[in-house]
This record gives structure tokens, C-alpha cells and sequence, in this order.
């Protein structure tokens, strides 16, 4: 019998060899195990260690977490906004041109300005959706009271300035802006917290009155003392669907109705613009109104009728041709119609539906009172001020003026309607998706007496490491 070292077992039948194979298979099934459940408190140092085997592994979970981080609400309402930008900026360089070469701005004066503002927004709006929903319930007091500073700012000779018979914007040098967008963003935040934080005391109506009404009446009040009761009006909107998504009883907000009925009908009495605005709407034009409140009306008409069906194509208006005032802005929609037709006006009107579709999505995926009437809030903004410049241009309304949402030109609007879709998509997020609802509202464990639940990642990792022990 052939000899063998010391300290060496001799191989046979029963004494098989080592499976050096195997016992690294299963030290690398070991490692990799361990390097996905690593804690998160592991230093730098201590992960450079691991073997290179489970660099492949453990590089795929990071990304697959990042692009799994949103929900397909997200994706929706940030690629249908993001569309209705750019559309609106195609539509401002279209029907802006011919003024901005007559204000010797050049054909693409304005265009630029609105771009700029876009660069802005856009940026803004993402960094938005990286908040959590606390932030913007801290802010609730701080940026309605910030909000209000500066719309008093209007009232200030030297600084605030008027145009149409409206005192609502503001001018520091160069830089103007309009506060009363700004205040309609921390408006809607503030009512959703209050309400939030009353949720279940909203069968008083005491508690629906204040302080709902007197803050949110001033803030729309410093509004109407600028003469902007179009900006005033979409407010008032604001504030009542915030309400109804808040579940305020129907027959509170039919008195609140009527009394914002009345008041208005008071308002609009005092001003002799607004009365024949009303009498047109009411009686129709006449040809001694053709000169005066009925040209834009009309010129507004003729645009939508001479587009017909297919347009006369983007950049041919006849209109924008110094026929209709505020084409770039209040009247866009009315170039739309003349250039790209009804097919044009149908598709602008069918992207707002998406996106209404997609704050509806986000406020069914939720059990968060304030992510609920702030996401109503600012789909009401968008969308209920989108339908209500439709309804001007074809005539349904009276005059109003107010732009289309992410469409018409105004820097102070984009950037603030951008600010507030911003923090819809920081509700939509990962704390929104159904998995999180179902593991947040799911009870715990140690609640019920069971052991607790593993995911089938984890159930896997698990089995991994326990045949690698075995082989061992």
C-alpha cells in the first residue's frame, strides 16, 4: 500500500475528494447573498472587500430601484405636461411673431422669453417632485403669508403697474412678475392642510367657515381690489373644489355658491367694462359694438371659422396679423383653431382631458386627505382655467381674461403652474404606488401573532444562502 504524507487522509470510496468547485460556487452564492441584504450603515471600505463575483448582482438592484421608483401616474402626468409645453411653445412662436418683429423685437422676441421662463419652470418642477408631502405641509403658513407680501407689493407706487384696467403685476428693474399665480399655489396648499387637519370636523360648519373663508376671502379679495376678476374667479374655483374633494356637506357649498353669486353680480356692477361684457354675452353684439367690445370676439370667431377642418397651417393666421389682440395669450386657443384646424382644437382639448385623467389617477391612489385636495386643487387650476379660456374663445363665457394653462405666453404663470405640478408629481411618487399603499395599510406582524412576511426577492436570497450553507 503506497505510502501518503502525514497529516493526509487517504483518498477512497469513502472518503471522496473535496469539490473545490462547489465550495466556491456556494462561497460566491454566499457573498452575493450577503452583499443584497448588507445593512445600510456598511462603510465604503468594508464593501470594496467583496469579492468581484457579486459586482454584477449587486449593480442591478440601484438601477432597477431608481427606475421602479415612480408610478405610471407620474410618468403620465409629467409626459403629458411636459407635451403641452412644448406644443405651447410652437403656438407662441407662431402667433407671436408678427408682433414681436413690429415691437422690433425680432420674429422670435417673445418666443425667447417664453423659453427662458420654461427653462426655468421646468427645472423647478422637477426639483418639486423630489419633496416629501411634510415639506410642503411646514410651508402651508409660510408661503401663503409670503404669497400675500407680494401681492400687496401691486399696491406700492413705483412697483406694482397695471395694464387693461388690472393692477396685478409688479416691476423691479427689469424683472416683472405677476404674485396673484403664485398666490393661487399657496392658497391651494394651505386650504388642503387646514382641511386635512380638520378632516373629521367638517361636518361643523363653523370649522368649514373658519379660517377658510376669511384667509383664502383676503387673499382673493387683495386680488379683486386689482380689478382682476378673472384671476379672482378661477381662485374662488380653487378654493370650492378643494372643498368638495375635502367631503364638505353639498348644501354648505351651495350657500357658499350663492353668496359668491351675489357678491359677484355686486362687483361686476361697479364697473362699466364689465357690465357691457356681460350685456354682450347676454344679447349678443350689435354693429355699433363691432369698434369696441366686440372686435376681439369677433376676430376671435372668424379665426376658429376660417380654419375649417384641417387648418390653414401652422404660421398662415390671418388674425396674429394685428386683427386680434392678445392672440399670444388670452385668444392662443383662437389661433389654434385658425392654423391646425378643428382636428388642432380637438387635440389641445383632448391633452387637457389627459391630464385631468391623470390628477384623478393620483387622487384615487391615495389615503391622504391633504395629497387629495392639494392634487384637486391644482387640476381645478389647470384644467377648470383651460375649459373656462375654451369657453371665452367660443363664446360660452363672458370675457375674462384669462390665459390657457402651459400654452399661452406669461412667465409669472408658467413657472407657477409648473411649481404647483410639481408637487402633484412629489405625491406621486414612490409613497403613492398600490404596493406602498398595501404594505403601509397592511397590519403588522407583531399585531396579528404570525411571523413576518417576506417578499419573494428576499424569499430567494434566502434559499440562496441556505443551499450554500448546505453545501458546505
Amino acid at each position: 500500500m503506497p505510502s501518503t504524507p502525514r497529516g493526509t487522509r487517504p483518498v477512497s470510496a469513502s472518503n471522496p475528494p473535496p469539490r473545490a468547485t462547489t465550495t466556491s460556487r456556494a462561497a460566491r452564492a454566499l457573498a452575493a447573498a450577503s452583499s443584497l441584504v448588507r445593512p445600510a450603515g456598511v462603510s465604503n471600505a468594508a464593501q470594496a472587500e467583496t469579492p468581484r463575483s457579486d459586482l454584477p448582482v449587486s449593480a442591478r438592484v440601484p438601477v432597477k430601484r431608481i427606475f421602479s421608483a415612480e408610478s405610471s401616474n407620474f410618468f403620465l402626468l409629467l409626459g403629458t405636461t411636459l407635451f403641452i409645453v412644448i406644443f405651447g411653445l410652437v403656438m407662441v412662436l407662431s402667433s407671436s411673431s408678427v408682433e414681436s418683429f413690429a415691437a422690433d423685437e425680432g420674429f422670435f422676441g417673445k418666443f425667447l422669453r417664453q423659453g427662458m421662463f420654461a427653462l426655468i419652470g421646468l427645472p423647478l418642477m422637477l426639483v418639486a417632485s423630489r419633496a416629501p408631502v411634510g415639506f410642503w405641509k411646514r410651508w402651508a403658513w409660510p408661503g401663503l403669508l409670503l404669497g400675500g407680501v407680494l401681492q400687496l407689493l401691486v399696491f406700492i407706487p413705483g412697483i406694482g403697474w397695471g395694464y387693461g384696467g388690472n393692477q396685478n403685476w409688479i416691476q423691479i428693474g427689469s424683472f416683472s412678475a405677476q404674485p396673484s399665480e403664485f398666490v393661487k399655489v399657496a392658497v391651494i396648499v394651505w386650504v388642503a392642510w387646514v382641511l386635512s387637519a380638520k378632516q373629521d370636523l367638517l361636518s361643523d360648519w363653523r370649522h368649514v367657515l373658519l379660517p377658510v373663508a376669511p384667509v383664502a376671502g383676503a387673499a382673493i379679495g387683495f386680488v379683486l381690489i386689482g380689478n382682476d376678476l378673472g384671476t379672482a374667479s378661477i381662485m374662488l374655483l380653487i378654493v370650492f373644489g378643494c372643498l368638495f374633494f375635502a367631503g364638505v356637506k353639498l348644501r354648505f357649498l351651495a350657500t357658499g355658491v350663492l353668496a359668491v353669486a351675489v357678491g359677484a353680480l355686486l362687483f361686476a356692477g361697479t364697473s362699466s367694462s364689465r357690465t357691457s361684457r356681460i350685456d354682450i354675452w347676454l344679447n349678443g353684439c350689435t354693429d355699433l359694438d363691432y369698434q369696441g367690445s366686440c372686435w376681439q370676439i369677433d376676430h376671435a370667431y372668424w379665426a376658429l371659422a376660417g380654419g375649417g377642418i384641417f387648418g390653414t397651417g401652422l404660421g398662415n393666421s390671418v388674425a396674429k396679423r394685428g386683427w386680434l389682440p392678445h392672440a399670444d395669450n388670452d385668444y392662443i386657443f383662437a389661433i389654434i383653431g385658425e392654423e391646425l384646424g378643428l382636428i388642432g382644437a380637438i387635440v389641445v382639448l383632448l391633452l387637457f382631458v389627459i391630464l385631468a385623467i391623470a390628477f384623478v389617477r393620483i387622487i384615487r391612489s391615495t389615503d391622504d386627505s391633504f395629497v387629495r385636495i392639494a392634487t384637486a386643487g391644482v387640476m381645478i387650476w389647470t384644467v377648470g382655467q383651460a375649459f373656462v379660456n375654451f369657453a371665452v374663445v367660443l363664446g360660452v363665457l363672458p370675457v375674462l381674461g384669462v390665459p390657457l394653462p402651459l400654452i399661452s405666453t406669461g412667465g409669472s404663470a408658467l413657472i407657477a403652474t409648473l411649481l404647483a405640478i410639481g408637487i402633484v408629481l412629489s405625491f406621486a411618487r414612490v409613497g403613492n404606488k398600490p404596493a406602498a399603499r398595501a404594505a403601509a395599510t397592511a397590519p403588522s406582524p407583531t399585531a396579528t401573532g404570525l411571523p413576518p412576511t417576506q417578499s419573494a426577492a428576499d424569499r430567494s436570497r434566502m434559499l440562496a444562502a441556505n443551499r450554500a450553507r448546505g453545501r458546505q
